[in-house]
């Protein structure tokens, strides 16, 4: 991915961008719509350098402007450009208005679209609408989008991929499929999270010259996380430090049949520099846990109070991998809930607390889109149709931070932007990868950091440690366990200078 802005916009905040720049900072939208058609040859000459015959779809808002801008560039540049329109251009606003009427004078013809001039393409447009669509596409435009998506051509996207929710990454029933997207004056958030990435294809972006001050009144809705925001907030070790001194982390699960869970986690926290982990598990996990980690400490726990004299040597507590639901779980979760230290609450115990509501202001919740679905009383499908306003939800309703899995993981903390992660890849869809991304945010907490400061490095450092070792093997078959050296080199990342 190239570099792109850390600050991502709804698509309401950036035609806010483009009003304050227009008519406060005097730049004409028509000067926005060539700076854009400018930046789409530059880019499309980039990627495709030896592309000669293009053809450009376009429907009849500014998306189309942009499109003719590019046409008239592109033809002067001495390519071979085949312009289609969609929809009627009698509905084009002033600014595309003018962009199709200079394409016009300068000689070219603008045709009403035909899928089979798709096929003669070296690399195909798509101009069709931009990011204030929020209906369904049907009829022409949806047979136009699903044309091109099976033409079997490189497919350029301007500002956003058509049919794709710029808020939410959900597809309005059917939506271009980009190679490359090349995004403009602000990045959408949609664009990064849920089905977003693998529409948008590669992003590129231009600020269009947009002046600095004009987006100093519209606060972005949320944040990219990147290591480097937050890797410093580690505190530096000193030369007579001891185990004591970072933290001793506490992981309660392992149920009858799942006690790798719960060793993952524990190694998991002990790679991101957690000084001490012990694992409290049903009596008869405990002997075996630590076999092949033997830096662990397992302890057999079957009561409440045997937990709660585990607990309180505790300085961060892990509750929820396979925990399992029944009266022991249970049981475990009560007592967790009873200490002040830290909390990170994921799997099961999310389940259990979705039948049994709490508030606290000392956890990260750490669902996948299912259990946020049970914690929020909703289905999968609405978490997933707006996972930005699901991830604030669970945030208001039980307190603390919530972390929402997924691709493009959001974190959302009283008083900090939204965060959203960019990194991790589909390899690390496979048992155990939430085991590990609870461990190393508990492994972080116990260090000193903050519930918002270990929750987005916790998700940024996990996603990084699956990419990295996806590079290496590649992403099928990626088990959880390949990530642990990962962790270790990521959150050592400040002193190894990598």
């Amino acid at each position: 991915m190239a570099i792109l802005p850390l600050n991502l916009y709804t698509a309401a905040q950036v035609r806010e961008l483009d009003r304050r720049t227009i008519e406060e900072f005097g730049i004409p939208g028509a000067t926005l719509m060539e700076r854009a058609g400018k930046a789409s040859l530059e880019q499309l000459r980039t990627h495709w350098p030896q592309a000669q015959r293009l053809v450009i779809v376009c429907g009849v808002g500014n998306n189309g402007g942009d499109g003719y801008v590019l046409a008239r560039l592109a033809r002067k540049a001495e390519m071979y450009v085949s312009i289609y329109q969609l929809g009627d251009d009698s509905k084009l606003g002033p600014d595309a208005q003018a962009a199709r009427q200079m394409l016009l004078d300068s000689g070219m013809e603008i045709l009403p679209f035909q899928p089979q001039a798709l096929r003669s393409a070296d690399v195909v447009i798509d101009a069709i609408f931009g990011t204030g669509l929020s209906r369904g596409v049907t009829g022409q435009w949806a047979e136009a989008i699903e044309a091109i998506n099976a033409c079997g051509q490189p497919v350029f996207a301007m500002d956003i991929p058509s049919g794709l929710h710029a808020d939410t990454g959900n597809i309005l029933g059917v939506a271009i499929q980009a190679h490359v997207t090349a995004t403009f004056g602000g990045l959408k958030q949609g664009m990064f999270t849920y089905l977003g990435p693998d529409y948008c294809g590669e992003i590129t972006f231009d600020s269009l010259s947009i002046p600095p001050e004009a987006y100093h009144g519209v606060a972005p809705s949320a944040r990219r996380i990147i290591l480097e925001d937050h890797i410093t907030k580690l505190p530096s070790r000193a030369k007579a430090g001891h185990k004591g001194d970072y933290g001793h982390v506490v992981i309660i699960g392992g149920e009858r049949g799942m006690p790798g869970a719960a060793r993952m986690a524990g190694e998991a926290a002990y790679r991101v520099g957690a000084g001490l982990v012990s694992i409290a598990t049903r009596e008869k996990h405990a002997s075996l846990l630590n076999l092949a980690r033997p830096e662990l400490m397992c302890y057999g726990v079957e009561s409440a109070e045997e937990l709660k004299l585990l607990l309180n040597k505790a300085t961060t507590i892990v509750v929820g991998p396979g925990l399992g639901q029944d009266l022991w779980g249970q049981t475990m979760l009560a007592e967790a809930l009873n200490h002040s230290h830290p909390l990170v609450v994921d799997a099961d115990a999310l389940n259990l607390l979705a039948s049994q509501p709490h508030q606290h202001n000392r956890w990260i919740m750490t669902p996948h889109p299912g259990e946020a679905s049970r914690l929020l009383n909703i289905n999968i499908e609405e978490i997933q149709a707006d996972r930005f306003a699901a991830v604030q939800a669970l945030q208001q309703r039980y307190g603390g931070v919530a972390v929402l899995k997924g691709n493009g993981s959001l974190v959302c903390a009283t008083n900090h932007p939204l965060g959203l992660c960019t990194a991790g890849n589909p390899g690390m869809a496979s048992g155990g990868m939430g085991d590990v991304l609870s461990g190393a945010i508990a492994g972080l907490l116990a260090q000193g950091l903050t519930l918002s400061d270990a929750a987005h490095l916790g998700v940024t450092i996990h996603a990084m440690a699956g990419d990295r070792a996806a590079r290496e093997g590649g992403e099928r078959g990626l088990l959880a366990g390949d990530l642990m050296e990962h962790l270790r080199r990521l959150a050592n990342l400040q002193q190894m200078g990598q």
